[in-house]
């Protein structure tokens, strides 16, 4: 019986087809796929959710943005497959412990991304060129951008603008710029927390696992998250009092309480808990963190859907 080699050493069987399905479903980490309710945004600030059309066509635009990560997830395991296998953590994705192979998750690549983009142009021929201008960013990340210095993290900030953009234009409406602004203030924010916590993570040997972490240093992305911090925190008030979707009676103001006890609390989860590595996981280990998200929600849907905008 053939045994295939993995990290380490260790012997794994041969895999059939049970075990492919489960490796390639952990390969497109459907943990991180909470990050596509970006899509949304539009759905939710532009008052569409009382139209069963839009909220289907949002809702499945939202499912091909899952998909379509997923299958940049699995390029990115291709490529550092074998730096995979030497991280403490990377080392059990699929790829790299030897439960997927090389040859099936290619295949599934092809597979869903010429499948996703044939249904995003059915859906919508301007949400299938956003959806190719993402996959165009995230194959330059992969490649070049994950490697460069600030870069990196801004073109992450990217990635998430372009999923806010697809939202709007699925369902055709516009969107505030205060919001795009803050989506991408956000992402930094959250990119330059993982940045931190993988270079206390590793320590020394962080650059052996990804090359741009060599040139950051705690100081400089300490920095960077006041930087970003400051401007998310004015932009989003900003916002608030100046949309021109927002209810004339500045009421989405109450929703700041909400903004700034989430960042405090994420920059006391990174800094006094060494967290932060992961937002997803914060988010469902955090009940603090998770109270206040969902809070902030609410509180935003009952004033753009309960408070007249006159």
């Amino acid at each position: 019986m053939t045994v295939h080699a993995a990290a380490g050493g260790a012997a794994v069987r041969p895999r059939g087809l049970s075990e492919t399905a489960r490796g390639l479903l952990r390969g497109m980490r459907p943990r991180q796929w909470p990050k596509n309710a970006v899509v949304l945004v539009g759905l939710v600030f532009a008052r569409e959710l009382d139209e069963p059309l839009q909220v289907v066509r949002a809702v499945l635009a939202t499912l091909l943005f899952c998909l379509l990560s997923g299958a940049v997830y699995l390029v990115n395991d291709l490529l550092d497959v074998e730096k995979d296998r030497l991280h403490p953590v990377k080392r059990s994705r699929p790829l790299a412990c030897g439960q997927l192979t090389s040859t099936a998750a290619t295949i599934a690549v092809v597979v869903m991304l010429s499948g996703c983009l044939v249904a995003a142009l059915v859906l919508s021929p301007p949400f299938a060129a956003v959806a190719a201008g993402y996959l165009t960013l995230q194959a330059i990340y992969v490649t070049v951008l994950k490697h460069a210095v600030i870069l990196d993290v801004l073109a992450l900030a990217g990635g998430f603008v372009l999923r806010a953009v697809a939202g709007a234009v699925v369902i055709d409406v516009p969107i505030s710029p205060w919001l795009y602004v803050c989506t991408m203030l956000l992402a930094l924010f959250l990119a330059l927390g993982k940045r931190r916590q993988e270079l206390i993570f590793l320590h020394a040997g962080a650059a052996n696992h990804r090359p741009a972490l060599d040139h950051y240093t705690i100081g400089l992305v300490d920095s960077l998250l006041q930087v970003v911090t400051t401007s998310l925190l004015v932009a989003y008030m900003l916002y608030t009092f100046f949309a021109e979707n927002l209810p004339r009676n500045s009421s989405m103001m109450l929703t700041i309480p909400f903004v700034l006890y989430g960042l405090f609390r994420y920059l006391y989860l990174i800094h006094a808990r060494g967290e932060g590595g992961s937002p997803e996981e914060v988010l469902l280990r955090d009940r603090a963190m998770a109270a206040c998200v969902i809070l902030w929600a609410l509180t935003s849907a009952a004033i753009l859907y309960f408070i007249p905008r006159g």
